[in-house]
């Protein structure tokens, strides 16, 4: 396998920049140099995208921006020694040490794992140390060679790794005493396998200190012999890419329970594999902890213990705390517990403590908007794979496809059913063609409030609740209660599903529970009332908001387009934002020639979601001294982010200064909101920005409302910058 990194990637005691933008740049122009990215600016994007999640500095002076990137074509890393340092978002101080770690959009599990074996190291104060005290970039490469492709060595007599493969399924090698952590037994070479095995695995246990070969040694799950009386920790560790934090946050967790005297297990479901914890682990330790920024897959496997629960960021900056919160919560019989049914010695079933496992911590209606997001989400791909299809099917064979006769059946569905590539309808190719493109949108369209239903009831009860959660968003499509009754569906479904699982049954159903008992009932309730009780209503409902919508006109039709422009700009790809953009894009499947009031509403979620990226990208252009070096770069890429409905865009600006950026931008999107839709423009796209201008009616009205709203936004930006410092001081 090809070096990650070698001398021409490291840059010591260097100045590239005043801020971490210029930072990644620099440094993604040397993965370039070096033949492993055909775009550095890409590479940059998408680092700077990462980031834009959460800061990427460490305590200690670190710093390890990464990504996954389709500009990568070789797993690299890129090393900066700065002098002066900069500020990554660290919480203590600016960071001297800088690792881009990169890795190929389909980059396979070994690159992942050596890669995530780097970031485990860097807990370690002696390879930080030794780090700082490089010579060259020669002495880098080999230290960081040592660490993700260590020689091999032989182990100790009797020492193994607990399930250890050649894929490399275990974590670090034991010896007879353990060490600090699991990623110092992988650097310190105990295995040939180790580094691979630490970090795509899962499993990583700590015991009492000791060493072997004068280096600190780590044990597995499995094989860490402790104290009879020892206490016992169970961890999962996730963040959104799944390559650096995820491993250094388990580490963090093994160490900070040596330190306290406990026998710390960490599965890390990050990129480079996750592989489960065993049974009998879970069910040994006493409470659980959760440092994840997604969600836990399979939660339901801690069913009962104990859990504290955090972003994978306080694992990293605080996991003593950590620890010493999940043992508080060992010994506290009210504490909250992992939702689910738990197997007791007596051979039944009980109910796992708060519902909501870690999401109980926090109130019921944070947990309801986690619920509807985690639906909406997973049902916006539908969307917009069924919307552009069903748009680019309107482009090739005229909105005269979409028609149904007499008989009930649309143009599309009868050419489809009646012609062929050798048999062609009266339109010819394009109309054909327009023809399956509208059929597989509007198939692809008609899982929309399934897929809505489904995960909002696996958010709230786990794989169990996704058949009964797509059996109720089935009905409500049946029934006609569209969007709003999958909403319902979804929630009954999911409170069906997780009552049930938390029924005492004897030790021979719980087998039959998830994949029998749990979707049957929950099933037969939730498709139950709506059929029976909720159906009618929520339809009712629906046709009636379809009805007002297309009657809106004057003030009310201005009121709403102001409403939704707000919404589109506060958080830029946020809970609100993305509540606006569920509203408009389920009702395009409810749009007639009738009724076009849905297709208003979405050519104005278009429209005022574009705005903030343009209006940014603007302000930049007319007064760039006023802004950032950091910033002026993001202005330029803003252009393409706003043009293409990239709202998120904006984030870096706000994040930098919300107070000014976040209302100027919210009033220019509130202009194109309410411009739009006093027009009545129309949009069948639900997404694509300037690229789907075949799909509005409209348009001509459509970009001066866009023009507008971003001219009111770039001003109302500059005029705010004025009223206190600029921001290129606040960044200094």
């Amino acid at each position: 396998m090809p070096q990650l990194i070698t001398a021409d990637l490291v840059a010591l005691d260097a100045d590239l920049g005043a801020a971490k933008e210029e930072v990644i740049r620099s440094l993604a122009r040397r993965v370039a140099t070096a033949g492993r990215s055909g775009d550095p600016d890409g590479l940059l994007a998408d680092a700077m995208a990462r980031e834009a999640q959460s800061a990427t500095g460490l305590p200690g002076g670190i710093a390890i921006p990464h990504c996954r990137s389709e500009h990568v074509t070789e797993a690299s890393l890129a090393f900066a020694r700065l002098r002066p340092r900069v500020d990554f978002g660290a919480p203590d101080a600016p960071a001297d040490l800088v690792f881009l770690i990169a890795a190929p959009a389909g980059g396979g599990a070994e690159h992942l794992t050596l890669l995530a074996s780097l970031a485990r190291a860097l807990v370690r104060p002696d390879f930080t140390a030794a780090l700082r005290a490089a010579a060259t970039p020669a002495d880098v490469v080999a230290l960081v060679g040592d660490v993700v492709q260590p020689a091999p060595a032989a182990a100790p007599a009797g020492a193994r790794a607990a399930g250890a493969t050649p894929a490399g399924a275990a974590g670090a090698t034991a010896g007879s005493t353990a060490g600090p952590t699991a990623a110092a037994a992988a650097a310190g070479g105990a295995t040939a396998g180790a580094a691979t095995a630490s970090a795509a695995a899962t499993a990583v246990a700590t015991t009492p200190a000791g060493t072997q070969d004068g280096r600190p040694t780590g044990a597995v799950a499995g094989t860490a012999t402790v104290p009879a009386q020892g206490r016992r920790i169970v961890a999962v560790t996730a963040c959104p890419t799944g390559i650096a934090h995820t491993y250094m946050a388990a580490d963090s967790l093994v160490a900070a329970g040596e330190r306290a005297g406990v026998t710390v297990t960490v599965e890390t479901q990050g990129s480079a594999g996750s592989t489960p914890l065993p049974p009998d682990t879970i069910s040994g330790a006493d409470a659980v902890i959760f440092a994840t920024d997604v969600g836990v897959r399979d939660r339901t496997r801690f069913a009962g213990k104990p859990v504290v629960s955090s972003g994978v960021k306080r694992a990293i900056n605080d996991p003593d705390g950590m620890v010493r919160e999940a043992l508080r919560a060992a010994d506290d019989p009210a504490s909250t517990r992992v939702e689910g049914a738990v197997s007791t010695p007596g051979g039944t079933a009980a109910a796992g403590g708060a519902a909501g496992g870690a999401a109980s911590q926090v109130g019921f209606g944070t947990r309801l908007r986690q619920w509807l997001l985690t639906g909406v989400s997973y049902m916006i791909p539908f969307v917009a794979a069924g919307g552009l299809l069903i748009a680019l099917g309107f482009l090739f064979g005229g909105y005269d496809i979409a028609l149904a006769g007499e008989d009930g059946v649309s143009a599309a569905d009868r050419i489809v059913g009646e012609n062929s590539l050798t048999n062609l309808p009266a339109g010819g190719l394009l109309e054909y063609l327009g023809a399956v493109l509208f059929s597989l949108g509007a198939l692809a369209f008609g899982f929309l409030v399934p897929a809505l239903a489904g995960y909002i009831s696996y958010a709230i009860a786990d794989r169990p609740g996704i058949a009964p959660g797509f059996a109720a968003g089935a009905v409500a499509n049946a029934v006609g209660a569209g969007f709003i009754g999958g909403l319902v569906g979804g929630l009954i479904a999911g409170a069906a599903a997780l009552a049930i699982s938390r029924i005492s049954v004897p030790r021979w159903g719980r087998g039959l529970m998830p994949v029998v008992i749990i979707p049957l009932f929950a099933t037969l309730i939730a498709g139950g009332l709506m059929f029976l009780v909720l159906g009618r209503p929520l339809a009712a409902a629906t046709t009636g908001l379809g009805n007002w919508l297309s009657g809106l006109s004057g003030t009310s039709s201005v009121v709403l387009g102001i409403v939704i422009g707000l919404m589109m700009a506060f958080d830029m790809g946020g809970p609100v934002n993305k509540a606006a953009y569920a509203f408009g894009a389920a009702g395009l499947s409810a749009a007639t020639a009738a009724n076009e009031g849905p297709l208003v509403i979405m050519a104005t979620v278009m429209a005022a979601g574009m705005v903030p990226p343009l209006a940014l990208a603007l302000a930049v252009a007319l007064r760039p001294k006023t802004f950032s070096p950091a910033e002026r770069e993001n202005g330029r890429t803003n252009w393409l982010l706003g043009a293409s409905f990239i709202t998120e865009g904006a984030i870096p600006f706000a994040a930098a200064d919300p107070l000014r950026v976040i209302p100027s931008i919210m009033v220019g999107s509130a202009v194109t909101g309410a411009v739009v839709a006093a027009s009545g423009v129309t949009l069948r796209a639900p997404h694509g920005g300037i690229f789907v201008l075949f799909a509005i009616d409209g348009v001509l009205v459509f970009l001066l409302a866009l023009v507008a709203g971003t001219v009111v936004g770039a001003l109302a930006v500059l005029v705010t910058k004025r009223l206190g410092r600029r921001t290129a001081e606040l960044d200094a």
